[in-house]
């Protein structure tokens, strides 16, 4: 079921910034609940499924969800990676977002 009013990181805004100045494409997944990750994000020809978790909260607030583990779990595509700075998002596409095609003109 669609959620009206999704619960966002503090940081994503910051992320999806940054992803997009280096020419990702992003689509923000997270108004669909359920566990389903947060972003998904294209560079290259290669899609990355990112779940966005605030580096700045205390471990107990950067846990995965119940949602979240059963999601990941049955999740027969490419890993979900989780991150929780926009450091640790330009390092994710870099890591993964490489392999794929070269980039459109």
């Amino acid at each position: 079921m669609k959620r009206l009013h999704a619960r966002v990181d503090a940081n994503q805004e910051a992320i999806v910034l940054a992803l997009r100045a280096m020419g990702c494409s992003v689509q923000t997944l997270a108004p669909l609940g359920c566990g389903v990750p947060d972003l998904l994000v294209g560079r290259n020809g290669v899609n990355i499924l990112m779940e966005i978790k605030d580096g700045a909260q205390p471990p107990s607030g950067k846990a995965l969800t119940p949602d979240e583990k059963r999601w990941h779990k049955s999740w027969r595509g490419g890993k979900v990676r989780v991150v929780e700075s926009t450091e640790g998002a330009v390092l994710a596409v870099l890591e993964e977002g490489n392999a794929g095609q070269q980039p459109r003109p």
